[in-house]
């Protein structure tokens, strides 16, 4: 059902209406004095349209807004207050080809046997990556002899 805009002329007052268009014509009892008011041409307009089941200001660029900012797509999925386009996840940082075979050349110590931790425990090499990406220092060397 539509909205109209009645004028009542005692109280000087312009009030809305929810109507059928069938009825629209009759006048309505003001809210303020109940005497009858009779419609009046809207005061104002807001024209929009509904794009993916939400309403839309017209014209309608297709863009949406997120926290104030201009999306191209609407939000699917996320963490509370961020967007995939605004919050872009850093990119994972490569390792350098140093790093790369110092890596390879500890992993295959662990394999020989010839790497120990600060304690002197041999490392087994499934540990090695993980140990060295959290800071631990291996050192090269028969485990149990110093």
């Amino acid at each position: 059902m539509p909205v109209y805009e009645y004028f009542c002329e005692p109280c000087n007052g312009i009030f809305e209406e929810l109507r059928s268009m069938r009825d629209f014509e009759e006048p309505v009892p003001c809210p303020q004095c109940y005497k009858d008011a009779p419609r009046i041409m809207p005061t104002s307009f807001s024209a929009f349209t509904f794009r993916d089941g939400y309403p839309r200001r017209i014209p309608d660029d297709g863009k949406f807004y997120h926290l104030g900012q201009k999306v191209n797509k609407m939000i699917t999925s996320a963490r509370p207050n961020e967007h995939p386009e605004i919050n872009k996840p850093e990119p994972k940082v490569k390792k350098l080809k140093g790093e790369v075979t110092e890596i390879n050349d500890t992993v295959e110590a662990a394999v020989k046997g010839d790497l120990k931790d600060l304690y002197g425990n041999a490392v087994k090499p499934q540990d090695v990556k993980k140990g060295l990406e959290s800071g631990r220092v291996y050192k090269k060397g028969t485990p149990g002899l110093d």
